[in-house]
């Protein structure tokens, strides 16, 4: 089991790593005052098979596990789930001081922290992530948000969770697409903030894409530390934290094309990626054949990063409407690997111009 710090000022917290966790969960929580419930907001996935364990272990530190499903992925962040969601905990008399836990994968905890957020001003949040992209990047930070049909993430807050719990075992059940997915995520740390990381990963992933439980260990507590000490510096995204959305300019805007029924979050990631690295080319930033390797890295890790993509307008349509544009497209491009850097204003002409390159239609 590993430990990983996350020391926001006000809101320190630990990110546990290990197997077995569920089952012993309220060893791993901070003392909560006049707790009583533990209202476990779980995606239809992640509750047959984690619910039972997970309330066993919440049970055995005193709390009362009570069970709020939810669907799976992206068609859970929507405003009527969230006000479902807010309605079942008024009507089970939810206290200001009793528990949300979220028990499945990103969007799981982007929803359920989002209603911790705001249920009475505020209640006390922990992540038990199911998926390889939550426990590397998405539950933690304490971004929670929902989509509108307009755009990702555009209704949220930032609210920190009390403690991430990341059972490795959880792992097992996925399908080969989703932890492909999620090795998206590992991947942009790789190629951002980790370089000696990257270098493991190129000289073999093959214990990571067998899924063994040390090899899962120690990665996921490496991108917990990367994503750690950048949320520590930078709570709010307005600085070092901003490196974190490689990728995911595009990304965002691809999913959101899709109407989050297509490409998932890390496959559309992961084109984001090489469109980052070859605009980062293009523009002279990085020297050639950055781009070539941040393709056989994704690749080799099982990640389709061609595809087709919607028409030019229709991704610039989308793009304005990322939280980050402002006058232009905010990127992070690479200077190289490990050497990632914001470029505020890039034209849409010039995103165009490359996408049509890629084989993007008018």
């Amino acid at each position: 089991m590993v430990r990983v710090s996350v020391a926001i000022p006000g809101h320190p917290y630990d990110v546990v790593v290990g197997s077995g966790i569920l089952a012993d969960a309220a060893s791993f929580l901070p003392p909560l005052l006049d707790v009583r419930s533990a209202f476990v907001v779980a995606d239809a996935e992640a509750a047959p098979r984690y619910f039972e364990p997970l309330a066993a272990g919440l049970a055995a530190g005193g709390l009362e596990p009570v069970l709020l499903t939810v669907p799976a992925g992206e068609a859970a962040k929507t405003l009527q789930v969230f006000a479902t969601l807010l309605h079942q905990l008024a009507t089970q008399e939810a206290h200001r001081d009793d528990l949300v836990v979220a028990l499945g994968g990103g969007a799981t905890g982007d929803l359920a922290g989002f209603v911790a957020a705001t249920y009475m001003r505020g209640l006390p949040f922990v992540q038990v992530p199911t998926t390889l992209t939550a426990q590397v990047d998405a539950a933690i930070g304490g971004k929670t948000a929902v989509n509108l049909p307009e755009g990702k993430n555009l209704v949220g807050a930032f609210h920190q969770p009390r403690a991430v719990l990341a059972d490795v075992g959880t792992l097992a059940t996925l399908s080969e697409r989703d932890y492909r997915s999620g090795l998206a995520e590992v991947a942009k740390y790789a190629l951002t903030l980790d370089t000696r990381l990257l270098e493991q990963l190129e000289s073999g992933p093959g214990p990571v894409l067998a899924r063994d439980p040390g090899a899962l260990e120690v990665l996921i507590a490496r991108c917990a530390a990367a994503k750690a000490a950048a949320v520590a510096e930078d709570e709010r995204d307005v600085g070092a934290r901003l490196m974190l959305n490689f990728g995911h300019t595009l990304g965002h805007a691809l999913e959101r094309l899709d109407a989050f029924e297509g490409r998932s979050h890390g496959e559309a990631i992961a084109v984001g990626m090489v469109f980052a690295a070859r605009l980062s080319e293009v523009r002279g930033l990085c020297p050639a054949g950055v781009a070539s390797r941040v393709t056989r890295l994704l690749t080799s890790l099982g990640l389709e990063v061609d595809g087709s993509f919607p028409p030019v307008d229709d991704i610039l349509s989308a793009l304005r409407l990322d939280k980050k544009y402002l006058g232009g497209v905010r990127f992070v491009l690479l200077e190289d690997v490990g050497k990632p850097v914001i470029v505020e204003g890039v034209t849409p002409q010039e995103v165009g111009t490359l996408l049509r390159t890629l084989g993007a239609g008018a």
